[in-house]
């Protein structure tokens, strides 16, 4: 099913904080990565190794709301970043977006991982990498954080990456993709800069080695019943297309890009957290 969403039908949530908090500046649509790079943030409550091959590139990092405590559990947002999958692009570019969901009341796992030009990094490692980043939740018993109540969502090669984990864990509430790869083989014959370089994490292209791609492929398999992809519909970066996959919801938001979803100051992270409230049941 595809939902169109208009700039007029969604209400920017107001970024207000008190003096201890960044004020996300509120930007319609359309934000560039620079607009995103910009922002300040806060930093994460606590960081967790969940990985023993490159310990520095193996943890997350967990983001709590204020009023989180054990008798009042935040529901988790299981984050991953993205970047192409490459190692030039890192988890912080996706602080503020953190920053500002913990604002408004949910905890966030959001997960760093070996990526391509890493050791170990790349297809399957990357993914091996998700994987035990989600496993670790279950050694944060002693944190304000309610395991019974999880969304996993994921950015762009994140989506991706957020597609499979949905898939190996369906006992999550929903997997949303925030203008998320979920087709990678397609998405490897394309021809801008992060098409490109899809070869590069899979460790060929799709047509020598068509087997593994399968393997690594959303699109090829049963998503989690529960998947909703939220698609920019001038996003240059990932193609319409990508959000136009069988099982899966698909909502488009007027005017975003490919940045808007990770930009708290947004009309289509307000959609995000609408979105985040259905999947939730709230």
């Amino acid at each position: 099913m595809i939902r169109l969403c208009s700039l007029a039908f969604i209400l920017v949530i107001s970024a207000h904080s008190n003096a201890n908090e960044v004020v996300f500046p509120s930007l319609s649509s359309n934000v560039s990565f620079t607009d995103v790079l910009e922002l300040e943030s806060n930093h994460a409550n606590l960081t967790f190794v969940y990985g023993t091959d490159n310990p520095e590139l193996q943890y997350g990092e967990l983001w709590l709301p204020t009023n989180a405590d054990m008798a009042n559990r935040a529901a988790i947002i299981v984050f991953i970043h993205g970047g192409c999958w490459l190692n030039s692009f890192d988890i912080a570019y996706s602080h503020p977006f953190s920053a500002a969901l913990a604002r408004a009341g949910y905890a966030v796992w959001s997960l760093e991982y070996r990526r391509t030009g890493d050791e170990g990094g790349g297809w399957p490692g990357t993914y091996q990498d998700i994987k035990a980043g989600l496993e670790y939740l279950k050694k944060l018993v002693d944190q304000p954080i309610d395991t019974e109540n999880v969304v996993i969502t994921g950015h762009s090669a994140g989506g991706h990456l957020a597609l499979l984990a949905g898939i190996d864990y369906p006992k999550s509430n929903g997997v949303i993709g925030l203008a998320a790869i979920s087709d990678i083989a397609s998405y490897s014959e394309g021809s801008n800069s992060c098409q490109t370089v899809t070869s590069e994490f899979m460790g060929g292209d799709h047509a020598s080695m068509p087997d593994v791609y399968t393997t690594a492929n959303p699109a090829e398999k049963r998503l989690h019943e529960n998947t909703i992809l939220l698609q920019g519909n001038i996003d240059s970066i990932v193609p319409i297309e990508q959000s136009q996959v069988s099982g899966a919801e698909t909502v488009l938001q007027e005017g975003a890009g490919h940045f808007d979803w990770v930009h708290p100051g947004t009309f289509a992270f307000a959609r995000f957290l609408s979105s985040l409230e259905r999947a939730l049941g709230q």
